[in-house]
Order: structure tokens, then sequence, then C-alpha cells
């Protein structure tokens, strides 16, 4: 997918204030760490995630989405009357019926004439809904579009740590499946994309990539069970990391050949925050220098599909990201699939 006159017209996010870490975490696990003769560390050892962020609980998606939404409304300084387009593309939902993307529609006061529904695909939902959007406006049938996502992962540690701790059968496979579940943090983010006439000094979005491996499918399971008061997932994390990583190689030279960019062209890397042996291994395999990557995860866990807008949204706050630089948004979810996004700053 190329782009000729789509622009990033701006780009927010939000962060919770409750901050909390690894060490706390495994705290709650003694009873099965001393039941296992395991020693503290390990989960940052194993993901380098020293803490993550959560929401109040009862904290609804739908709440921080629309105020991550109100925000970047108002740096596009377009007037919403322009937007045609909402889409909710987190994974958590504040129900199934109806749409989460309704509430924040309704929450923001978007005309009638904007279309508005949920898009649901684990961590990649954000950069999916990116570029459905995009389509929309290089096709000429939409002038802007808003993507919002609201991720909350209290609900589904909370649960983790509850049953490890509860099951007194739960060895060290039950707590390697787990492993995932306990670096999830929380954090909400927004995106307006517009016609090049309309935000004529926004980003512009270059070029898009896809490719999807669901032969990997049963790698990263979670549901929600009967009696349960959160979620539960179960995730094979080193396998699926090494299939994402094969998997994003293929998508990584399709998105050069699509942009025309060759790896030195490539100043600033974004990517989906997962761990930091993911991110090593997978920077080595593109053959990318770390240097130019903008790290969150160490502080703020794997946020879902916010973790990719987030990070981008932090870099250009912090200066990281400039105007005029080529910067290589780099995606992946369970399932499994990837999406690359070229974007010149």
């Amino acid at each position: 997918m190329r782009f000729q006159h789509v622009r990033i017209a701006s780009v927010a996010h939000l962060v919770p204030e409750e901050v909390v870490t690894s060490e706390e975490l495994e705290h709650r696990l003694a009873p099965i760490y001393d039941r296992l003769h395991l020693s503290a560390g390990r989960i940052e050892l194993m993901s380098g995630i020293r803490e993550r962020r959560f929401w109040p609980a009862g904290t609804r998606p739908s709440a921080v989405a629309a105020r991550a939404g109100q925000t970047a409304l108002e740096r596009a300084e377009l007037g919403r009357e322009r937007i045609g387009i909402l889409i909710h593309a987190s994974v958590c939902r504040d129900f199934l019926e109806p749409s989460t993307a309704s509430v924040v529609h309704c929450a923001l006061e978007l005309r009638p004439e904007c279309s508005a529904f949920d898009l649901s695909n684990a961590c990649l939902g954000f950069a999916n809904a990116m570029t459905i959007v995009a389509g929309m406006i290089e096709a000429g049938t939409l002038e802007a579009g808003l993507v919002v996502a609201g991720e909350d992962g209290r609900p589904l540690v909370e649960e983790t740590v509850r049953a490890l701790v509860g099951n007194p059968a739960a060895g060290r496979a039950e707590l390697k499946r787990a492993h995932a579940s306990l670096t999830i943090g929380s954090g909400a983010a927004a995106m307006v994309l517009a016609r090049d006439t309309l935000a004529p000094h926004g980003a512009r979005l270059v070029a898009a990539t896809v490719r999807a491996a669901t032969e990997h499918v049963g790698l990263c399971h979670g549901e929600r069970e009967p009696g349960r008061d959160g979620p539960l997932m179960e995730t094979e994390s080193e396998a699926l990391m090494h299939a994402g990583n094969t998997l994003a190689a293929s998508t990584f030279e399709a998105l050069l050949a699509e942009t025309g960019w060759s790896r030195d062209d490539i100043e600033r890397v974004v990517t989906h925050q997962v761990g930091t042996a993911h991110r090593r291994l997978l920077l080595e395999t593109l053959a990318l220098d770390p240097a130019r990557d903008f790290p969150t995860v160490e502080h703020l866990g794997n946020i879902g599909s916010v973790s990719l807008p987030l990070s981008l949204s932090l870099a250009r706050e912090r200066g990281f990201v400039r105007p005029g630089q080529r910067v290589a948004l780099l995606g992946i979810g369970s399932g499994l699939h990837c999406m690359m996004l070229g974007v010149r700053a």
C-alpha cells in the first residue's frame, strides 16, 4: 500500500499515574516462587520490564480513549466536523455490545455522518485502523479520520496472579506460559489522519506492508473463563518471539521495496514494545542500529494496541523523532500478523 495524500495531522497519548513494579508483582507471587524455589527478579530478567502502569480499577477503555481522542482533535486543529470515521482499535472493550467506538463517538460529540466501529486484531489493531483510514483518504472518500485505543492491563495481570497463587498444582510450565501476561500495562493513544490539503505540515504516511503467518495462531490464546473476575492468557513466549521475528524479516523487506528506502535511509524506528529480548533480536535481524529505536517497554510494559502509537507520540514529544526524518513503524500481533509503515515525519 502506497500513499501520496495522507498526513498524520496529530498524535496523542495518555499514561496512567499508578506505577506497579515487577518487584511488587513478584512479592504477590511469593507463594509459588517459594514452592518452586525460584528467586525474585525473574520478570525483569526475562522481559526487561521494571514497571508498568494501571488505570484506577473500573476505568473503561472508552473513557481514556476519548480523552486521548480529544487531545488529538485539539492538536490537529481541523474541526471535528471534518472527521468522517472513528475507529476504536483496542484489545480491551467496554462491553460486548454496542461497540466501544459508539461510546467514544458520543463522548467526543462527533457528527451523525461520522461512522464509528471497533477493530480488534490483538496488538496490531491500531496500525490496521491507520491503514483503513489512510486508504479511504487516498481514495478520496474521506477528508479525515480518528483512530483511538484505550488498553487496561489491570484485569489480566490481577487475574493471572490470582490464578497462579490459587493453584497448588501450578508449576514452572504454568508460570512460563503466564509470563507474557505479567508484562502487560495500560495506556491510551489517538491519531488524526487527514488529506494533505487539510494538514500540509503533518507527517506523511508513505507506505504500509502486511504479512500473516496464521499457522502460529495457537501460540497465544486469551479468554475470560466462567467464574473469573478477569481474563487469562497463555503464551508460548519464546516460540512466539522467534516466529514473529521471522515474519517481521519478510515484512520489512517488503516495506523497503514499497517505500524505495534502504536501511541507511531509515533514521528512526518505533516498534511495538514486547520486551528487551524481543527488541534486541528484532533489530539484529533487520540490521537496524538500536540507537535509532525509541524503547518504552522498560517503564510502560506491553500496552497492546496502544504500544506503537504511544511510543511514537512520546518520541515526537521528546524530540527523538523530528520533522523530515524517515521513520519505520514496526507492528506485530499474535495470530500471527505483522504490519510495518513508513512515515516521513
